[in-house]
């Protein structure tokens, strides 16, 4: 019985292995030397103040590493070295950076380089199995294993204040300093998201670790890839922060969904469209909204120029419209 009982664990454990055998060979261990912007300088000796991992993927042909900013910030380019899982030393060619995501691409070139897969962080649901993969402590290539335990986490302090948009997966494999810029990886082998932060009293693993959803990672990678910075959309409305349980009862909602207007910004998309001041934006696009900041980051990933469908809650009625997005950087130079 117990033989049995062991096969049957066994063959469960395979699942496991075999996508650490599939995913190893794309994980790459990264040290950022602080103070060097250009090329690296053959004398003195410098502490590596930020190590941490990243994953390496293929876009349109040609070979990228993704990571967090907050990993190589300290560093220019030239104190960036990426060790690959074979032993190997390689030093990017390009550098991109988004400081409101925490996101970071890494040109590499270098021969026989094995990409990660990419999945979609929109089918991830809560209860699924995830391994992380990085160099906690600056031990490269530790596996570690557990569930999504929740989704759409936001508001975070995380040391880092210019993380301005931040819509988590939380899970509880272990991730400790050093995983930052790993990949988070489903049973089947492909990349979900990114690990980038911890919860800890203690400063290591308790078990609540986050990583930025990859459809969120690679809609500011493509664009810093194709266009060397982030164009984001904007609406035009102020939310209110205020907006909860009872004041939802008092409006007619049985619960406090979606996001309520405060304010409109004049000339933009808000104002065009006719949202007014109270209304509560129950859908973007055909995706509910969980609350404010969940609309914020549904805006901030959408395409300018979109023209989006929008459910609303005005007067105990809901109403549809259509609006086209603009460019956020027109309306920021504004003000």
């Amino acid at each position: 019985q117990l033989q049995k009982q062991a096969e049957y664990w066994e063959r469960q454990a395979a699942v496991v292995k075999t996508v650490v055998k599939l995913v190893r060979p794309t994980v790459v261990h990264i040290e950022a030397e602080p103070g060097i912007p250009s090329l690296p300088q053959r004398s003195g000796t410098h502490r590596v103040e930020e190590a941490g991992a990243g994953v390496i993927v293929q876009i349109q042909g040609k070979y990228y590493v993704l990571t967090n900013r907050h990993v190589i910030k300290s560093s220019g380019i030239g104190g960036i070295k990426i060790s690959l899982a074979d032993g190997r030393r390689i030093f990017p060619t390009r550098l991109w950076d988004d400081p409101e995501s925490d996101v970071a691409v890494l040109a590499v070139d270098a021969p026989g380089l094995t990409p990660a897969r990419l999945g979609k962080s929109k089918d991830v649901e809560i209860g699924d199995f995830v391994l992380a993969i990085g160099s906690p402590f600056g031990l490269s290539h530790s596996v570690t294993f557990g569930i999504i335990s929740a989704k759409g986490r936001r508001d975070l302090e995380l040391g880092h204040a210019e993380v301005v948009f931040q819509d988590f997966l939380q899970t509880d494999a272990a991730i400790n300093p050093g995983n930052s810029g790993g990949p988070l990886i489903n049973l089947r082998g492909e990349v979900i998201g990114i690990n980038t932060a911890i919860a800890s009293n203690s400063g290591g693993n308790e078990g609540i670790g986050f990583a930025i959803p990859i459809d969120m990672f690679m809609f500011v990678a493509n664009q810093l890839i194709e266009k060397g910075k982030v164009v984001r959309a904007f609406l035009g409305v102020h939310l209110d922060s205020r907006f909860g349980p009872a004041m939802a009862a008092e409006l007619g909602l049985p619960r406090p969904i979606g996001a309520r207007v405060s304010g409109i910004t004049a000339q933009s998309p808000a104002a065009a469209a006719g949202i007014q001041d109270g209304d509560i934006i129950l859908q973007f696009d055909g995706q509910l909204v969980e609350d404010a900041g969940h609309l914020i980051n549904l805006v901030a990933t959408t395409p300018v120029g979109k023209k989006v469908p929008l459910v609303l809650f005005r007067d105990r009625k809901t109403l549809t419209l259509e609006v086209p997005l603009a460019d956020r950087a027109q309306f920021l130079s504004k003000q």
